[in-house]
């Protein structure tokens, strides 16, 4: 007989919360694919518990411990003030883009959004576009996210708004798109976010996404979910950076799918949060789709950052690469799992994945687990992790030039990531990008007069 999983303490205080509220939170929400899919993910959350640490997959990181404390959750939707502008006086990218923002948990465009989207590209708050484009929606949402998962459940059950990116078939979109994620409350709050992103054949988009917290005092926690199908011949590219306190917990799931012939690029950068744990599942459906997945992480303090990637390669003659490099300093951790599968029916699969680190201090800590999974002859693939010190005779060399050492160190560790970002392509992003962490290596990153930030 098959064992029988009971709850988690911590989903079980949200299962409670969504029972009590149910009424409320559907009418609230009042989108019918949402509110469809919520019986299925309670349905998981009372025989699945959330992921603990030592669990497979898990092994340094506890979601049950991101989402035991007693958050508040605003499941009546109350309006609460946030000044967005206030996001880009600290570190946000300020670039000539389309933006809209979350708020906490609800979305929020920028007042000529809608007049400046061009012909073909729809880039709305998901709750309403379930109502207006229920067949899209419909068709798409939860169909990556797998019903077994405990953490995206959970994100499932309570997620009340999200944002939703349409791009119909041969579109290009010039100017990227940006999304802020800003956590900014009275209370210690929990938020719910979902993304829905549908790129028809042969459409190309560009999308920067930041993660903010305005407050550094303050305990937040986030659950985001994030679905991207990559039609046949498209072209997506992301951006994703977080900025958050060492008060900020993170669970992030992203879901894409690819079909024939398209191309993805995607950046992750964490350069200060409080635990953050990102979830990375890239499936090639089609033949000759490539994919690139890169991400760099700057630790310090107490800081705890987790990728954890999964390639699937289920379609021949497809190409897929992953780059992954961590600086770690102070007593932050950093955790790196990732796994290449390659099926039966992939032949002629070109799979490659590392992980480069540097522990900068000698309580700093980092774990690799690199994973190969081939099911075919027909294939070039290959991992590799290193994890070390910076090289003690550079910086000899460079004090013999009359640099200090504390600016030594910093040249080694900036020179260290450059790699990482020039995958990136979206104009201007890599020079900000680039900018933003001299800044973070130099300490001034969240140093402005205006920001309570002190990261």
């Amino acid at each position: 007989m098959a064992e029988t999983k009971t709850p988690s303490e911590a989903a079980a205080q949200y299962v409670g919360l969504y029972n009590d509220n149910r009424a409320l939170i559907e009418s609230a929400c009042a989108a019918p694919a949402l509110n469809a899919a919520r019986p299925a993910a309670l349905a998981t959350l009372m025989t699945t518990p959330l992921p603990r640490l030592g669990d497979e997959g898990y092994e340094k990181t506890s979601v049950e411990k991101i989402f035991a404390p007693d958050f508040g959750v605003n499941v009546a939707r109350k309006n609460i003030p946030v000044d967005v502008a206030r996001s880009f006086k600290c570190d946000v990218p300020n670039m000539s883009t389309l933006s809209a923002f979350v708020v906490n948990d609800t979305f929020v465009p920028t007042a000529s959004l809608a007049d400046r989207l061009p012909d073909g590209v729809t880039f709305m708050s998901l709750a309403e576009a379930a109502r207006r484009y229920p067949d899209i929606v419909e068709s798409h949402y939860g169909r990556l996210a797998p019903a077994d998962s405990a953490a995206a459940a959970l994100n499932t059950l309570l997620v009340q708004d999200g944002v939703f990116i349409h791009v119909k078939a041969g579109v290009r979109v010039e100017k990227p798109l940006q999304l802020v994620n800003i956590f900014s409350a009275p209370v210690p709050l929990a938020a719910f976010r979902r993304m829905l992103v549908v790129i028809e054949e042969g459409a190309e988009l560009r999308l920067l996404v930041c993660d903010h917290t305005q407050d550094s005092e303050r305990a937040y926690a986030a659950s985001q979910v994030a679905e991207i199908f990559v039609g046949a011949r498209a072209r997506f590219e992301m951006c994703a950076i977080e900025e958050s306190s060492l008060l900020t917990s993170r669970m992030a799931q992203t879901y894409v799918a690819q079909q024939e012939g398209s191309a993805t690029a995607i950046n992750t950068t964490a350069l200060t949060c409080g635990v953050s744990r990102n979830e990375w599942r890239v499936r090639l459906d089609g033949e000759h789709a490539e994919s690139l997945l890169s991400g760099m992480a700057i630790g310090s303090e107490t800081m705890h950052i987790d990728n954890d990637t999964f390639v699937d390669h289920y379609a021949a003659r497809c190409k897929s690469d992953q780059k992954f490099k961590y600086v770690l300093d102070g007593s932050s951790r950093g955790a790196f799992e990732g796994r290449i599968l390659v099926t039966p029916s992939a032949p002629f699969t070109e799979a490659y994945q590392s992980t480069r680190n540097i522990l900068a201090s000698g309580s700093a800590r980092m774990h690799s687990k690199p994973q190969l999974e081939i099911y075919n002859d027909e294939v070039k693939c290959s991992h590799g992790a290193t994890t070390g010190q910076l090289d003690a005779e550079q910086i000899f060399y460079m004090r013999q030039r009359g640099i200090p050492e504390a600016e030594a160190r910093t040249m080694l560790m900036q020179a260290f990531m450059i790699d990482i970002v020039d995958t990136v392509g979206i104009p201007g992003v890599a020079d900000r990008l680039r900018h933003l962490v001299e800044r973070r290596f130099d300490g001034s990153l969240g140093a402005c007069a205006s920001c309570h930030n002190n990261c």
